[in-house]
Order: C-alpha cells, then sequence, then structure tokens
C-alpha cells in the first residue's frame, strides 16, 4: 500500500503531479493493482508512504522509484503489515504523521482506504474528507458528491492536518518512466494497542483486469434473468481483450445472486470510468449511474426504451439483449 504524505512548504515541486495510494486485495500488496498517480496541481513536497511484507516492499518501492515529482519515499516493512488490515496501518501511519509534521494525507478511495482514513483521523483527532474529485484554491477547498453524485459540494476543512481520499477515476493516469533515485526511509511499525489482527483474504480470482483500471467494462443487470447468462457478457469482454476490459453488475444483479457483489458497480459497489461502458440489460437506477457516469462512452441496450439508463447513454440500442450481444461479439471478433 503507499499513501501520499506532504507538507506546505515554500519549495515547488518541479513536477506537480503527485502519487496516490496503491493497494491490494491480496496477500502481497503489490500485486493486484497497477500504481497510479493524479494531477493535483499542487505545490508541496511529496512523501510516499509504502508498507507490507518485508517480501513486498523493495517490489513496491523499485515501482515508485519509476514517478517523477517525489522528494523522499518512507517504508514500513513487517509481517504485521503484509495483509491490509486497517488498525496495524492507521497506528504506524499515524506514528509516521506526527514524526514527520506532515499536514495532508492522501489515499485512495477504495474499500481499504475507506478503513484506514477514518481510523487515523480518529487517532489524530481531524475529520477525513472523503471521495475528492477535484482539489481547488491552492488545496484550500475540495469538491466531492453527494446525494448519489446529483450535486456537487465544495467543502474546507479548519484541521491543521487534511486526510483526504480522492477518487481516482477522475483524475488522469500517469504512465511510469525511468529510475529515479529518491532516497528512502525506514520506519518501524507500531502494533500498540491493535484491538484486531488479519485472519484471511478472500479473493475472487480472474484472468481479467480489475474492474476500477480496465479500458471497456461490460456490465450486466437484472435484465440478465440469471447468474449463468453471465456468460455472454464473459464472451464479449474475451473479444474485446481481457487485458482491457472487464464485466460488472448493477446492484439490482448482486442483490438477485446472479453474481457476486465485488463486480457491482454504483453508489455502495465500485466507481468505474472506463473509456467504454456497456450497460446491458440495466435500467439505470440513480445508485448506479454514480457509479459509471464518468465514462467516456456510454452504450445502453435494453428492451425498455423508457429505461432511465438512455438519458445518459452516447448510444442506445433498444432491443434483446440474448440476441444483440452474442451477434456483437461476433462482428467484432470478424473486425479483429
Amino acid at each position: 500500500m503507499l499513501s501520499m504524505l506532504f507538507k506546505n512548504t515554500t519549495q515547488k515541486v518541479l513536477n506537480r503531479q503527485l502519487l496516490t495510494q496503491v493497494q491490494s486485495q491480496v496477500n502481497n500488496l503489490f500485486q493486484s493493482q497497477p500504481i497510479f498517480r493524479e494531477t493535483l496541481q499542487l505545490q508541496f513536497q511529496v512523501d510516499i508512504f509504502v508498507h507490507g511484507g518485508k517480501d513486498s516492499i523493495s517490489k513496491q518501492v523499485e515501482e515508485v522509484q519509476k514517478y517523477p515529482g517525489i522528494r523522499s519515499i518512507i517504508t514500513s516493512a513487517s509481517d504485521d503489515l503484509s495483509n491490509p488490515y486497517g488498525d496495524h496501518v492507521s497506528q504506524t501511519l499515524k506514528k509516521v504523521v506526527e514524526s514527520h509534521s506532515y499536514d495532508k494525507v492522501i489515499a485512495s478511495t477504495s474499500a481499504f482506504g475507506k478503513d484506514v482514513t477514518p481510523r487515523l483521523g480518529g487517532l489524530l483527532d481531524v475529520q477525513p474528507i472523503t471521495d475528492v474529485i477535484q482539489v481547488i484554491n491552492n488545496g484550500q477547498q475540495f469538491l466531492r458528491p453527494i446525494y448519489a453524485g446529483n450535486a456537487l459540494s465544495t467543502v474546507s476543512s479548519s484541521d491543521k492536518i487534511k486526510i483526504l481520499t480522492i477518487r481516482a477515476t477522475n483524475f488522469e493516469k500517469i504512465a511510469a518512466g525511468s529510475a529515479n533515485t529518491y532516497p528512502v526511509k525506514e520506519v518501524a511499525a507500531q502494533n500498540d494497542n491493535v484491538q484486531g489482527k488479519w485472519l484471511e483474504n478472500n479473493v475472487s480470482e480472474s484472468e481479467m483486469v480489475e474492474l476500477g483500471s480496465a479500458k471497456y467494462v461490460v456490465s450486466g443487470g437484472r435484465g440478465m434473468k440469471n447468474g449463468e447468462n453471465f456468460k455472454i457478457l464473459y464472451e464479449l469482454a474475451n473479444v474485446l481483450g481481457k487485458q482491457h476490459c472487464a464485466v460488472g453488475a448493477s446492484r439490482a444483479a448482486v442483490d438477485a445472486g446472479f453474481v457476486p457483489n465485488d463486480m457491482q458497480i454504483g453508489q455502495t459497489g465500485k466507481v468505474v470510468a472506463p473509456d467504454l461502458y456497456i450497460a446491458v440489460g440495466i435500467s439505470g437506477a440513480i445508485q448506479h449511474l454514480a457509479g459509471m457516469k464518468d465514462s467516456k462512452v456510454i452504450v445502453a441496450i435494453n428492451k425498455d426504451p423508457e429505461a432511465a439508463i438512455f438519458k445518459v447513454a452516447n448510444y442506445g440500442l433498444v432491443d434483446d439483449l440474448f440476441k444483440v450481444i452474442p451477434e456483437l461479439s461476433q462482428k467484432i471478433k470478424a473486425l479483429q
């Protein structure tokens, strides 16, 4: 896992683009997600906090060294940090923040980020600002969605330490470059007062790219009728390329037991913003739109011409999905 730490100083960072948090849902914190850098355009010196097991730290540091605009890398290696348990991480992060006098801590709005930041806020007695989609007024104010994304709120905080979670899909991803030689500082893991322990990770394995980083997303709703029918969506995703495409679902499909909840996209699921989002048999409830409406191109396929999904779609097709999807897969395959 990586967290971004920085101080408000007069010295400007040459590259103003900042690196966000990397986290994973598997034993090795480094393997499951790519590293993202976000364009926040702030004039602060940036340090990166990297934690994990002793066998993963070196790999994470090697990856972080490929990104510009960083002052230093702070590491904490411990067997207790090998798996994403929020209490261990927040206790160690508190020690890092206080000992280095950081005034801002930034993590991504992921399940783990939303676990760690409230714990850290409680330990430091500050209020985290979550799900930030834009940083304005040189870091003094923050824009975040409310009411399932139907309104935007501009917020500020009088806390001396600002703790933020960032919605990564709203910021530009920066490709890795050549390796740098940032100084690496090590801090000891803080295990005192930890009120729990990690037991196990339950992870759904897939050959496809992770939903949050997919270039294309094919998503199914209640109109799929059952979980077995999701195989036609997987076939379409395979044609589009496993390395670029992922399959998701609406809450209705998850609640009906068609697919596991780690595939859910929406207000209470994952937020995605791919280049192409194909909504299949999805009505377009406001909770679902909150998780995908920032997609660059939205294609809706639904037999109901009054479905709300058509109001946000760039392209819509009113037809039987069980006829359209197999035909679409064949057409794309023929063009390859």
